[in-house]
């Protein structure tokens, strides 16, 4: 349920919240906190100042309760205490107090602090004795849990989660949001959408075949038909616009791919043998099964070239249709189509670069085979940074590029070359933190204040690289640039065709066999390859879905549409040939994702199979 990461569960009540503050001020900033917490305490006095001094008719301030017992034994009762002053009008005055007294979390300490604010002392320590208000702490620690909050503090802002730095600053600037930080809020938000890279390759098709199909038809085939080229001395590069996204920039998608193949197999769903056997059977199931329909329409024909289109999945599409299906599909499924799609991706891979090759250059692959080479020498002495790994992947691509292979091998290489390293001891990243901060604080001229600083900051970006992997950080940062600029792309150039055809061509064996192999060979061949698996005991299904799910996930990977008109390009050179592959390729992904939705939609999980008497005896 994306919403309790990022939404405030209950929103606020002013009939039960404690506020500081307009009841009706514009900007509400909600805060889990505890008493005994030290980054609370720290972050209080700023708040204090936003409410009073900086925005005093802009931001209203709720507090709810957090308190983390297994850190601070007396938390909940520090918790408690409040609630028992609030009864008697006291909440911030407590709520003060423990902030500026955090060891006097003790009943006795607690008491002469409700007398110095006036209260009825026996009343407030027969409520602190009864523990008359623990249900109202537990209703707060549920709302925590339920909102995504995972430590303290944990701050909200309008009901939205807030994870930027705590200084005044910064929440001044997040609430009142100049124009630059809404937009980098708005292109994180679609971002987080499952759907995003969907829409956005959704919008790039619509483009291309509306521009292809308009009277300046002409003007689309003529753009992506201009020629670039590159030269260095005597050495010169020259491809269409068309060939330098579908094997130039198409390669940095597919080093990404590989770098989450690579990550799967380390860490991920098939890392485990047994974990990993049921996705891998069902897509071994699900590229074999489609290939041999569309060898059966097609064999010995002038289309028998095009087997592997019916073979791929999209995996943008097919997950962020899941993640549209919400509650319906249970997320063990997702995983399961998730590490499907991964080994999906390797079978592609494999089929790209051993039977879509032109004529092989054996010098060029063993320049390549050097290259290759000293990125994993780079790997095995430990050099971590990404400039030297960028320089020899551009030398890898030229030469796979020229050696007849395709040239997305050289993404998935150097993916394959890219080191991991084993998480950091946290503890000590943690304590060199704290040390770096703690240097700011000491009395010195402006000269050496200013080189502290510098050292700081230096300090803090040795400790953020540690914590990823070169292999992480590039995934990290390259996936924006493959699923928002490189996908679209490659949509926009190559979806334009023209539609003026008869309808007649899409029963002829090539249209049948692309459209057969997607719609029907899919999920037929992932359904089976799963159902060998568990009858084989090499795999369990998840008692979290059916089969009738995993069925609906299967038909769902029927959605090829980026992987297999890449695989199309690159087994026809006809024209004719290959418009008519990437029409049927894009017939059939709209097939299969309405039918895969329709089936998911209907279908129900085991437990939602049982009935009443069965869930009481379980």
């Amino acid at each position: 349920m994306r919403t309790a990461a990022n939404r405030l569960q209950p929103p606020v009540e002013v009939e039960r919240d404690h506020i500081l503050g307009r009841l009706d001020a514009p900007v509400t900033l909600v805060e889990y906190g505890d008493y005994q917490c030290r980054y609370c305490r720290r972050a209080q006095a700023g708040i204090e100042e936003l409410v009073k001094e900086r925005l005093p008719n802009q931001l209203r301030y709720v507090f709810r309760h957090f308190p983390n017992t297994r850190l601070h034994p007396q938390a909940r009762l520090a918790a408690e205490a409040v609630e028992a002053a609030a009864e008697q009008g006291a909440f911030w005055d407590m709520h003060g107090y423990l902030f500026d007294h955090p060891d006097d979390v003790n009943r006795d300490a607690l008491l002469r602090a409700a007398d110095q604010f006036g209260l009825d002392t026996e009343r407030f320590a027969r409520e602190l004795d009864e523990r008359s208000h623990a249900e109202r702490v537990e209703e707060d620690i549920a709302s925590a849990q339920l909102s995504g909050a995972n430590g303290t503090p944990t701050f909200f802002i309008n009901g939205r989660r807030y994870d930027g730095p705590w200084d005044p600053d910064s929440i001044v600037e997040a609430i009142q949001q100049p124009l630059g930080l809404r937009l980098r809020l708005l292109a994180r938000a679609f971002a987080g959408l499952s759907i995003s890279t969907g829409l956005m390759m959704i919008v790039a098709v619509a483009v291309a075949l509306l521009w292809a199909n308009s009277p300046w038809g002409g003007s689309y085939t003529a753009l992506w038909q201009t020629p670039l080229g590159v030269s260095l001395g005597g050495l010169s590069l020259s491809l269409t616009l068309r060939e330098w996204i579908n094997d130039g920039l198409i390669v940095i998608f597919f080093f990404v791919v590989g770098l989450e193949i690579k990550r799967e197999l380390i860490a991920g769903e098939l890392a485990e043998p047994r974990r990993a056997a049921l996705p891998v059977a069902a897509a071994l199931g699900g590229m074999i099964v489609p290939a041999l329909i569309y060898l059966a329409l097609n064999a010995g024909g002038p289309a028998a070239a095009g087997w592997g289109v019916p073979m791929a999945t999209d995996t943008a599409f097919a997950l962020g249709l899941l993640a549209m299906l919400g509650r319906r599909v249970p997320l063990p499924l997702t995983v399961f189509v998730a590490a499907l799609a991964i080994a999906d991706d390797v079978g592609a891979i494999l089929v790209l670069a051993f039977f879509y090759t032109s004529d092989i250059s054996f010098l060029s692959l063993g320049v390549a085979a050097g290259f290759f080479w000293l990125a994993l020498l780079f790997r095995r002495v430990r050099i971590y940074r990404p400039l030297p790994y960028a320089l020899v992947g551009v030398a890898l691509w030229l030469a796979v590029l020229s050696s007849g292979v395709h040239a997305t091998t050289a993404g998935v290489l150097l993916a394959l070359a890219i080191p991991t390293r084993p998480p950091p001891r946290t503890p000590a990243l943690l304590s060199q933190s704290i040390a770096a901060f703690s240097n700011l604080h000491a009395p010195v001229d402006g000269q050496r204040a200013a080189t502290a600083y510098q050292q700081t900051v230096s300090v803090l970006e040795t400790v953020l690289e540690r914590l990823l992997s070169p292999a992480q950080r590039l995934e990290r940062n390259l996936r924006p640039w493959s699923s928002y600029l490189i996908l679209p792309l490659f949509a926009l150039a190559n979806a334009g065709i023209p539609l003026a055809g008869e309808p007649t061509h899409l029963l002829q064996p090539l249209s049948l066999g692309v459209v057969a192999g997607l719609v029907l060979g899919k999920p037929l061949g992932i359904t089976l390859g799963a159902w060998l698996a568990v009858r084989l005991r090499l795999a369990e299904l998840p008692g979290e879905f059916s089969w009738r799910q995993l069925i609906g996930g299967g038909v769902l990977c029927g959605i090829g549409f980026t992987m297999s008109i890449f695989i199309a390009a690159a087994a026809f050179s006809d024209p004719a040939q290959l418009t008519l592959a990437k029409t049927s390729a894009m017939a059939a992904s709209v097939l299969s994702g309405t039918i895969g939705w329709l089936v998911l939609r209907n279908a129900r999980s085991p437990s939602e199979q049982r009935t009443p008497a069965e869930s009481t005896a379980d």
